[in-house]
């Protein structure tokens, strides 16, 4: 894991200073690397005249010492698709209703940052048609083996994709939750998702349900969930082995 810092809104009333995290999934088996987010891109203020204005509107603040050079988007934000250009080779992996982002109507700024991906590079993932996996109607599996699913986890943004990776033979597992919630206290039930100034899903009922299913899943002891903006997390293992070159020990 590797990690970036920006302000976050988490309720009405309170801002906070927390991480933006990308995940590295690796298997011995398989030559290929698997990156859930890419995070901010280092120079992220030379991005569109204007897009910084438009982020700073809403009082995101971002400060970046690193960009991810060395994948699975979960979502079309600026704190998540990083810098197209320093990945040559890398295939970008979306749910496909960030498609409907590319209408020139749409007023998210995820439009101008998917116009940034490489189209060749670039698939939209259909997990309309896959199975349902525990508490998740659809959840695609991604090799074919069972060693990781590609979640569809609607409310936040459309396309908003989660990841479910295998991480022992014996039973352990990691759920990269992206921002389907935004802090801990969403998740467990102590906090309610802020409207004010702007609510940071474009559907909030639909988060809310989904926040309820990663509950569900999170009673498996065996399941470790990381959220993208994880403060906690990275409060307990900044400077530690969690983070790059090291890994995260699974549960």
């Amino acid at each position: 894991m590797k990690k970036n810092i920006h302000v976050n809104i988490l309720n009405n009333n309170e801002r906070r200073r927390c991480s933006s995290s990308k995940t590295i999934l690796s298997e011995s088996s398989r030559p290929e690397t698997f990156v859930f987010d890419l995070g901010i891109r280092k120079d992220w203020a030379a991005l569109e005249p204007g897009l910084r204005a438009e982020y700073s509107k809403i009082g995101a603040d971002m400060l970046v010492t690193e960009d991810v050079a060395d994948a699975s988007i979960s979502h079309a934000h600026i704190d998540h698709i990083g810098d197209p250009a320093l990945f040559l080779n890398a295939t970008y992996l979306l749910g496909s209703e960030a498609q409907t982002l590319l209408d020139p109507e749409t007023r998210d700024l995820g439009i101008k940052l998917l116009n940034a991906l490489p189209k060749d590079r670039t698939k939209f993932l259909d997990l309309a048609s896959a199975p349902a996996l525990g508490p998740f109607p659809h959840a695609l599996d991604f090799y074919g083996d069972g060693s990781l699913y590609v979640v569809g986890a609607p409310g936040h943004l459309p396309g908003h994709i989660n990841v479910l990776a295998r991480t022992s033979a014996d039973g352990g597992w990691i759920y990269l939750a992206g921002n389907s919630a935004h802090d801990w206290r969403i998740i467990t039930g102590e906090g309610k998702i802020a409207t004010k100034p702007i609510c940071v899903h474009v559907n909030k009922e639909q988060a809310e349900v989904h926040i309820g299913r990663i509950r569900e899943l999170q009673e498996n002891p065996r399941v470790r969930v990381l959220l993208a903006h994880d403060r906690p997390w990275y409060e307990q293992n900044k400077g530690g082995n969690a983070y790059w070159p090291g890994e995260i020990k699974s549960l």
